[in-house]
C-alpha cells in the first residue's frame, strides 16, 4: 500500500452531455423565452470511448547462447511483455519519457529505447540466476532481456507489436524535455490536451503525458499507483482517477466536436471563423452554445430568420461602414419581416445580438467580469409546492425556503440540495448577477468592443445599444446562469462521489476480526431474529431463529447460551436494521448478569446495508444453496465483521450507504469510481490465489468475471497453482493481464510446500507436472523450471519484472530467500542501507528509489502481513446507553458511521447517529500516527466525543471532536 502522497487539488470537470441537467443541454434555441432551469432527475449513460486493441504477433525464435542455455531454461513469450513504458516521440525521432524539472533528479537524466517484441524471462534458480545477471543492467521493474546485436533492425514510433530495445537507462527516470508533451489524439483540437488536462486537474504536464499513455496501454490504477509511481510523481488513486475521468471528457468533447464539424459539412454550414469556434471548444457547454444556432429545427433562431430574409449585409455594415447603411431599403410590405421599419431594426438587432453573443472576446470579457464581482445563488419555495406539496417534505427543505449564497462560498451539499428541492418542485431556484455587471458590460461593447469603425447617426447608436442589451438578456445571461449552474453541480457530484470513494475504501480496508467465532444476529421482531455461528475459517457451523421481542426471552436466552458454550463462541455481531436497538438492549442485560459465564462475551454493531439484497442474489444462492434466504443474511452479518473486505465486495458498492446524494449524482460516473475503489482495495490487500474466492478475484487489477472463472476452474482442475509463473497457463491470461494481476496475486509458501512434498512422493520423482501438461491437452514446450517449484518471492508485493532486481538486492546484502519477513532480513537491510543510503543502494543497482523501497518492503514484512492491521476494528461493547440519558458535556466514545462535507455521523450506541460538524474537526484532532487513505475522518474510525447539544423532539444530537482513538 502506497503511503499518502500530497494532495491534488480538486478541479471542475465538464460531464458528458447524457449526464448533464436539462440546463445544460438547453441551446440557443430557446433563446427567444428566458425559460427556468429544471434539472432532470435521470441520468442518461455516459458513452464509453473504444478500447484500444493491439495486434497479435507471431511467435519468433530469439537467439540464445548455449552457456546460457545449459544454466537457466528460459520462457519465450508469444506477445511483447507490454511493461507500459510511457514513450515520446519527439522532433529528433528519440523515444523519451518525460520528467519533471531537476529539482528532484538526484541522477542525469537517460533517455529510453522501446523494448524487444520478444523477450526471453530468467526463471527463479536462486544463486545461479544470481551469477548470470550480475553484469548485466536490467531497467527498474523491467525482466531481464537479452540483448540484440543488430540495432538497426529497430523501430521507433511504431505500435507495441514492432520490435524494440531496451537501454541500461532505469525505468521512470524521465529525459528532461518538457517539449515530448505532445500527444497526438484521434481527433485534434485547438487546444493541447496534455496542457488542458494540466490545467483542469493542477497536475504537472509531464505526469499528464505520461498517464495518457499508460492509461492508452489498459494500465489500471492499483498497478500505475503502485508500480509505476517514478512516472506519476507518486500520485494516489484518487487523483489517479480524477485525471482518467478527466481525460475521458475531453476525448468526449473532441469526439462530439469532429461530428459536430462532419454533419455542418454535410449541410455546408461550415465557415473559417465556425470551424476555428469550435474547434475551440473545451466545455460540452460551449460546444452546445456555439453550434446551437446552426441546428436544423422547425423555426430555428430569431437571427437565423432573419439571415433568411437576407438582413446579414444590413448588419455587418453597421459594424464596418455604417454611412452607406439604408435600412429602408430593406422594406418588403407583403413580406412578414420585412414589413416596416421597425421589423428591419428587429432583424438586424437579432442578427448583431448573435454575432456579439458568439464571440469570444466578449464571453471572456464577461466572464472575467463575472469573477469579480459578487454573483448569488438563491432558492425560495415554489408557489405551488406551499400550496399542494407535502408538509413533510416541505420542510425538510426548511433551510433553503429563503436561501442566497456567494457562489464562491457554498457548500457541495448545499448545491446537491437545492437541486433536489428543485427536482421535487419544492424550491425554485436562481442565480443573481448584479446589474453593475450589465452596465459596464453594455458600455465595454459598445464604446471597445464593437465600436463602429465610423461615427453613426444617433438612430443607429440606439440601435447598436439595443442590439448589446438584448444580446446579454437575451442570450449572454442565460448562459452565465447554465455555466455557473453547470460548474457548480459538476462540482458537488463529483466531490459527493469522490466523497463516497473514500468512505467506501475506509469500510473496506476495516481491520479483520480473525481467530475466534462468531455469532451473527440479524434482528426482528414478528419473524424473529435469524442467529448463524460461522468458524474462525468463516465455515457455517450453525443456524437458529429466536424469537425475543414476543415474550420468550428468558426461554430463548438458555437456546443461546447453550450454542455460545457448544461452539465456544464469546463475540456476537448484531445488524443496525429493526429491532437493533431492542436486541442490543437484551444481549447488553444478559452480559451485565454474567449470564453467559464462564464466557466472557462482547458484541458489536455493524451495518447491515446491502445484506438483504446479498441474501437473494444468484452468488447466495451459489455460495450457500441450502440456506433459506432470511439465514443468509445472518451469515452475511457475522462474515463482515471477520473479513469485511472478502463480504462486502460481494454487495453492490451503491447498496452499503456510506454515501451523500448518492441517488442525485451521475449513476455512470458513481457506478465506474466505486468498481474502481473496490478493484484498488482488494489488490492493495492482495489475495491468495490457492484459497480466495471467485467474487474476491474478479476485483484484482486485470481480471475480470471471465478470467476469475478460469483461474478457478484450473484451480479444480490442476490442483494449487506453485507459483505465479503458472498463471501463464490459465486461458485468457496473456501476457497484459499477467502484467497487471501478478502483483496483487499472494502465494501462501507452507501450504505450497506441504503441497509439492507430497505430490513428489505421489509421482516418486522430484518433477512436478501439471494435468494440463500430463493431458496433452495443449501441445506446447515443456514447463520451465520456474513453473515447477515455489517461488519465496510470490509471498512478497514485488512484481516478477522486478525479481531480477530484488535476487541482486539479496545477494548485495548477503542474504536468502527463505529469510523473507523474517528479523535477520531486517537486520541485513538495515545495515546496508544505513552504510549506503537508499538513494545510493538504489544507484548501485540501477534502479529507481521507488522500486528499491518496494523490493525492501516486500522483503521484510513479515509473512501474512496485512495493510489493514493499520485500520480500526469494529468497537466491541458490553453495555448500553439509552437516548434520554444523555447530557451536555457527557464524553463518549463512538464509531464513524458516514462521512459527508458538512461534518461527520458517529454510532454512541444510543440508537442514534449523533453528528460532528465539519467545524469542530480541526487538523489538531486529528491523529498524525495512524495511515489514512483519506483525508479526516472515515467510516470505521473510533473517535471521543463530547456532547453538545441533544434535541430529542427532532432526535439529533450535536457532538464535538476530542480525539481519535
Amino acid at each position: 500500500m502506497p503511503s499518502l502522497p500530497r494532495r491534488v487539488k480538486s478541479v471542475a470537470k465538464a460531464p458528458t452531455s447524457e449526464e448533464l441537467p436539462s440546463f445544460l443541454n438547453s441551446t440557443s434555441e430557446s433563446e427567444e423565452e428566458e425559460e427556468e432551469w429544471e434539472p432532470k432527475s435521470k441520468i442518461a449513460r455516459r458513452p464509453c470511448l473504444p478500447k484500444k486493441t493491439e495486434a497479435k504477433t507471431k511467435k519468433a525464435a530469439a537467439p540464445q547462447s548455449s552457456v546460457a542455455r545449459k544454466m537457466v531454461k528460459k520462457v519465450a513469450i508469444k506477445e511483447e511483455m507490454n511493461v507500459s513504458l510511457p514513450i515520446a516521440p519527439v522532433e529528433d525521432d528519440k523515444v523519451q519519457l518525460l520528467k519533471p524539472k531537476e529539482e528532484n533528479a538526484g541522477t542525469k537524466p537517460k533517455s529510453l529505447n522501446q523494448m524487444p517484441k520478444k523477450m526471453e524471462i530468467n526463471s527463479f534458480r536462486g544463486e545461479n540466476q544470481t551469477s548470470l545477471v550480475s553484469d548485466e543492467k536490467p531497467s527498474t521493474s523491467v525482466p531481464v532481456v537479452k540483448q540484440e546485436k543488430c540495432e538497426e533492425e529497430f523501430a521507433f514510433d511504431e505500435p507495441p507489436s514492432k520490435k524494440m530495445k531496451l537501454n541500461a537507462c532505469p525505468e521512470g527516470k524521465p529525459v528532461k524535455n518538457l517539449g515530448g508533451n505532445k500527444i497526438k489524439e484521434e481527433f485534434e483540437m485547438n487546444w493541447d490536451i496534455v496542457q488542458t488536462l494540466s490545467e483542469m486537474t493542477n497536475v504537472e504536464p509531464w505526469v499528464c503525458a505520461n498517464l495518457i499513455r499508460l492509461f492508452e496501454e489498459e494500465n489500471t490504477i492499483p498497478f500505475i499507483a503502485r508500480y509505476r509511481k517514478e512516472l506519476i510523481n507518486n500520485l494516489e488513486a484518487d487523483a489517479l482517477r480524477e485525471v482518467q475521468h478527466t481525460l475521458e471528457e475531453l476525448r468526449t468533447v473532441a469526439k462530439k466536436t469532429h461530428g459536430t464539424i462532419q454533419k455542418l459539412k454535410k449541410e455546408g454550414k461550415v465557415s473559417n471563423s465556425l470551424l476555428k469556434e469550435l474547434l475551440n471548444c473545451r466545455t460540452l457547454e460551449e460546444l452546445d452554445h456555439v453550434s446551437a444556432p446552426y441546428k436544423t429545427g422547425s423555426k430555428g433562431t430569431k437571427a437565423q430568420r432573419a439571415k433568411q430574409l437576407g438582413l446579414e449585409p444590413a448588419a455587418l455594415s453597421l459594424l464596418q461602414n455604417p454611412v452607406t447603411l439604408n435600412l429602408f431599403s430593406y422594406i418588403r410590405p407583403n413580406t412578414k419581416g420585412l414589413a416596416n421599419i421597425q421589423e428591419v431594426e428587429a432583424g438586424v438587432q437579432h442578427i448583431l445580438a448573435d454575432i456579439f453573443a458568439k464571440d469570444k472576446d466578449t464571453l471572456d470579457f464577461i466572464r472575467k467580469l463575472c469573477q469579480q464581482r459578487y454573483i448569488s445563488i438563491q432558492s425560495t419555495l415554489a408557489k405551488v409546492s406551499s400550496k399542494n406539496g407535502n408538509e413533510k417534505d416541505i420542510d425538510k427543505f426548511k433551510l433553503y425556503h429563503d436561501f442566497s449564497c456567494n457562489i464562491k462560498n457554498i457548500q457541495h451539499h448545499q448545491i446537491l440540495a437545492i437541486n433536489r428541492g428543485e427536482n421535487l418542485k419544492i424550491l425554485t431556484v436562481k442565480v443573481n448577477i448584479p446589474d453593475g455587471v450589465k452596465n459596464e458590460f453594455c458600455w465595454w461593447c459598445v464604446n471597445e468592443r464593437w465600436r463602429p469603425k465610423q461615427s453613426l447617426k444617433p438612430e443607429f447608436m440606439r440601435l447598436l445599444r439595443s442590439s448589446v442589451e438584448d444580446a446579454y438578456k437575451r442570450l449572454i445571461y442565460p448562459l452565465l446562469c447554465r455555466e455557473f449552474r453547470s460548474k457548480l453541480t459538476s462540482d458537488a457530484e463529483k466531490e459527493s462521489v469522490m466523497m463516497f470513494g473514500r468512505n467506501l475504501r475506509q469500510l473496506l480496508l476495516t481491520s479483520p476480526v480473525r481467530g475466534r467465532a462468531l455469532m451473527g444476529v440479524d434482528p426482528g421482531y414478528r419473524h424473529g431474529c435469524k442467529l448463524a455461528i460461522i468458524s474462525p475459517t468463516s465455515q457455517i457451523l450453525h443456524t437458529d431463529v429466536v424469537y425475543l421481542h414476543s415474550g420468550q426471552g428468558f426461554r430463548e436466552a438458555e437456546k443461546i447460551k447453550k450454542l455460545l458454550l457448544q461452539y465456544n463462541c464469546c463475540t456476537v455481531v448484531i445488524g443496525n436494521g429493526t429491532a437493533c436497538r431492542e436486541t442490543e438492549a437484551y444481549f447488553a442485560d444478559l452480559i451485565m448478569k454474567k449470564y453467559f459465564a464462564p464466557l466472557d462475551v462482547v458484541y458489536c454493531i455493524v451495518s447491515e446495508a446491502g445484506a438483504s439484497i446479498y441474501s437473494v442474489s444468484p452468488e447466495a444462492s451459489k455460495e450457500m444453496p441450502d440456506l433459506d434466504p432470511n439465514l443468509r443474511s445472518a451469515v452475511s452479518i457475522a462474515r463482515r465483521v471477520q473479513d469485511p473486505l472478502a463480504e462486502l465486495v460481494k454487495i453492490e458498492p451503491k447498496h452499503i450507504g456510506v454515501g451523500m446524494y448518492q441517488h442525485d449524482v451521475s449513476q455512470t460516473l458513481l457506478k465506474a469510481t466505486l468498481s474502481s475503489v473496490v478493484e484498488e482495495c482488494v489488490s492493495f490487500v492482495g489475495v491468495d490465489i490457492n484459497i480466495c474466492s471467485e467474487i474476491l478475484l474478479r476485483h484484482i487489477a486485470g481480471l475480470n468475471a471471465n478470467r476469475a472463472k478460469n483461474i478457478i476452474e484450473w484451480r479444480e482442475k490442476n490442483g494449487p497453482f506453485i507459483n505465479r509463473e503458472q498463471l501463464k497457463e490459465v486461458k485468457g491470461l496473456g501476457p497484459k493481464t499477467f502484467q497487471q494481476c501478478a502483483g496483487f496475486i499472494r502465494f501462501n509458501q507452507e501450504y505450497i510446500k506441504t503441497f509439492c512434498s507430497n505430490k513428489k512422493n505421489q509421482l516418486g520423482s522430484g518433477t512436478l507436472l501439471t494435468k494440463a501438461g500430463a493431458l496433452g491437452k495443449k501441445k506446447s514446450k515443456l514447463t520451465s523450471c520456474a513453473s515447477q517449484q515455489p517461488n519465496p518471492l510470490d509471498q512478497t508485493c514485488i512484481h516478477p519484472e522486478s525479481y531480477n532486481i530484488a535476487m541482486r538486492f539479496l545477494s548485495l546484502i548477503g542474504g536468502n530467500a527463505n529469510d523473507i519477513g523474517k528479523s535477520d532480513m531486517q537486520q541485513k537491510v538495515n545495515v546496508v542501507i544505513q552504510k549506503e543510503g537508499l538513494e545510493g543502494t538504489a544507484k548501485r543497482l540501477n534502479t529507481t528509489v521507488h522500486t528499491l523501497q518496494l523490493i525492501i518492503d516486500g522483503l521484510t514484512q513479515p509473512e501474512g502481513y496485512d495493510i489493514r492491521t493499520d485500520f480500526d476494528k469494529p468497537d466491541f461493547k458490553r453495555s448500553i446507553v439509552c437516548f434520554e440519558d444523555l447530557t451536555v458535556g457527557a464524553v463518549l466514545t463512538g464509531k464513524v458511521e458516514n462521512a459527508t462535507p458538512f461534518g461527520v455521523f458517529v454510532d454512541i450506541g444510543v440508537g442514534k447517529s449523533g453528528l460532528i460538524p465539519a467545524r469542530n474537526i480541526t487538523e489538531a484532532k486529528l491523529s498524525k500516527v495512524k495511515k489514512r487513505r483519506s483525508l479526516g475522518l472515515g467510516p470505521g474510525e473510533r473517535v471521543e466525543v463530547k456532547v453538545l447539544n441533544v434535541d430529542i423532539p427532532r432526535s439529533r444530537i450535536t457532538l464535538d471532536l476530542i480525539r481519535v482513538l
